[in-house]
């Protein structure tokens, strides 16, 4: 049985002074771990998070996305989204279509081929972040998701009042 290696913090994940600041540490820390393990294991399956989120966004809209509507979806620059659903589309993944209601706009479709790609990631992303949170009991998992959600609208309403 292998040690758990410990994920390094700044100032050593102590919650006293500065706790807010300590408390987005730990999430940015626990995010960054969580995303790095990720891209590795999509590097050995071929992919890149990049594409495994260009293809999430599109089998979440079934019946396509503007080029627009996608890097809004991403929270990305359009010519980053050109870039990428070129080479998807070079690779069959993905179809490009001239939009019937705008011709200056493109909608973008998962192919058959796109989707059987994408199920399998999904399932393997899925098993991936289950064995990293597998250390944490259902209770444990459960207080954090309602705690997430209560950072979650504590931002907003922070958001909202520093307008």
């Amino acid at each position: 049985m292998t040690e758990a290696v410990a994920i390094r913090e700044k100032h050593d994940g102590a919650l006293d002074g500065g706790a807010g600041v300590r408390l987005w540490l730990r999430l940015l820390s626990c995010t960054m771990a969580i995303e790095k393990d990720v891209q590795r294991r999509l590097g050995r399956q071929g992919a890149t998070l990049a594409r495994f989120d260009v293809l999430a966004a599109l089998d979440r809209e079934g019946d396509g996305m503007t080029m627009g509507a996608l890097s809004r979806a991403l929270l990305v620059s359009n010519g980053n989204v050109t870039q990428l659903v070129q080479k998807l589309a070079r690779d069959g993944l993905v179809a490009i279509a001239p939009s019937p209601s705008d011709r200056r706009a493109s909608i973008v479709r998962l192919t058959p081929r796109g989707r059987t790609e994408f199920d399998g990631l999904a399932a393997a992303h899925q098993d991936w972040i289950d064995g990293l949170l597998a250390a944490m009991d259902a209770e444990s998992r459960e207080t954090l998701y309602q705690a997430l959600g209560a950072l979650k609208r504590s931002i907003a309403k922070g958001q909202q009042l520093g307008s």
